[in-house]
């Protein structure tokens, strides 16, 4: 194992009675915590008529909870020297706080309040339903993330993951008070919460204030769960007058707990991971086709995807449609060592990094119990990357590339439109060669 050892033992997973999970970090030297609260569940969870409600739900427990108003909230947290936000994915939603160590006691609180006991009250709602609108169509104007929605969606057509996490104005006009309180119950549901605390936090104080905080959190009879996915494929294309076209191209993935996972996620290094990865080098350094260029994978429950965003002329973009394929078929056929070895060490610096910032340490931790229902320690992740040689990514880029699916989306000029077909028709053709 080619990477640092463990300054302690791996923390501890501790059970409340009602199934929130709790791990207490402690990092000796530092001056602060990072508290996550991260639930399980997310907008993969929703229907059609829900699209969206896990995200405006997110915003309307900051409005108001346990008695306290949006404002009182953030007075709260701030005045302990505390930092509060919260995201939506498609799998969880975190809450997290940034605080000093005395802040710790009432962060713990005020997350209890806000998960378990919002407002959630008619006039916030409508106000806030009109700011998750604008917030829609701040994405829409905004290519290099339409073009991403736009790819989603073509790859998992009518269904959860392929919709956008933000939602629609008629599925948003359908939330009204009473239907979020039961989303949030639901959402909620104390199975899936994971608590962590990084930093200068000792270990049974911490336990003391998730008793107090979460234990009495009641379990929802009808937990949301997500369907399985299905990568569909397909292409979306949208004329736009820009001055670069914007394309993403998709292939299916692998899920996060599958053997091939990291060997998967070095495919993508070695593709377009880097200034030094084949797609920089070959796409913009070699042939000037595209001034960005990269490529990343997501790793859900069940499945996944690897993609490449690139933005380039609209005249050049087929040829480079074309050309990420062929470097996607070389990939998996004849990864080189070189390539190999830079990949590995960029991943396990990419986890050695994060493990030095609290709260993207308390986020990996929320995780890995949520995705593995432990905790991963740092060697036991260096040596899986170690173990990725040429035959682990040559077998995990034939399972990518295998099925001959795509997914792709163009925005920009007209001319560049024929790429997105160019990418589909080119990897269909060499897929039984990788």
């Amino acid at each position: 194992m080619s990477g640092p050892s463990p300054a302690a033992e791996t923390p501890r997973i501790h059970t409340l009675p009602n199934g929130v999970r709790l791990v207490c970090d402690p990092a000796p030297g530092v001056h602060t915590v990072a508290l996550v609260v991260a639930a399980g569940r997310g907008a993969r969870c929703e229907g059609t008529r829900e699209s969206g409600w896990s995200h405006l739900l997110e915003h309307m427990v900051f409005k108001g909870a346990a008695g306290r108003n949006a404002r009182e909230l953030a007075e709260a947290i701030e005045a302990g020297g505390g930092q509060m936000n919260a995201e939506t994915g498609f799998e969880r939603t975190v809450f997290h706080v940034r605080t000093l160590p005395e802040g710790l006691d009432g962060a713990s609180a005020l997350l209890s309040d806000i998960l378990l006991r919002p407002t959630l009250d008619p006039g916030d709602l409508e106000r806030e339903r009109r700011v998750v609108l604008q917030e829609i169509a701040e994405a829409e104007d905004t290519p290099d993330d339409l073009v991403f929605e736009m790819a989603q969606a073509a790859a998992f057509q009518d269904q959860s993951l392929g919709r956008n996490i933000l939602g629609d104005a008629a599925s948003l006009a359908r939330a009204g008070a009473p239907a979020l309180a039961d989303w949030r119950a639901r959402l909620y549901a104390p199975d899936r919460l994971v608590i962590v605390a990084s930093g200068a936090v000792d270990e049974d104080a911490l336990l003391r204030l998730a008793e107090r905080d979460f234990a009495a959190a009641a379990a929802s009879a009808t937990p949301a769960s997500p369907a399985p996915a299905r990568f569909t494929g397909g292409i979306r294309t949208d004329d736009k007058s820009l001055e670069q076209a914007n394309l993403v191209f998709l292939c299916p993935g692998l899920a996060a707990t599958d053997p091939d996972a990291w060997s998967a996620q070095v495919f993508v290094e070695c593709l377009g991971g880097g200034m030094a990865s084949r797609l920089f080098q070959e796409a913009r350094e070699d042939r000037g086709l595209a001034y960005a260029v990269d490529a990343w994978g997501e790793f859900w429950s069940d499945c996944g995807i690897v993609g490449v965003f690139a933005g380039c002329e609209a005249e050049s973009a087929p040829d480079l449609a074309r050309l990420v394929v062929e470097q996607m078929v070389d990939l998996a056929g004849s990864p080189r060592g070189a390539e190999l070895s830079r990949a590995r060490a960029q991943l396990k610096a990419g986890q050695f990094m994060a493990a030095e910032s609290l709260l993207a340490r308390a986020e990996q931790a929320a995780s890995q119990v949520l995705t593995h229902g432990r905790l991963v320690p740092a060697p036991e992740i260096a040596e899986r990357i170690d173990a990725c040689d040429a035959s682990a990514v040559q077998r995990a880029g034939a399972r990518l590339l295998g099925s001959g699916l795509a997914a792709a989306a163009v925005l920009g000029p007209s001319a560049a439109h024929p790429a997105a077909e160019a990418f589909r028709s080119r990897l269909q053709s060499l897929a039984g060669t990788a």
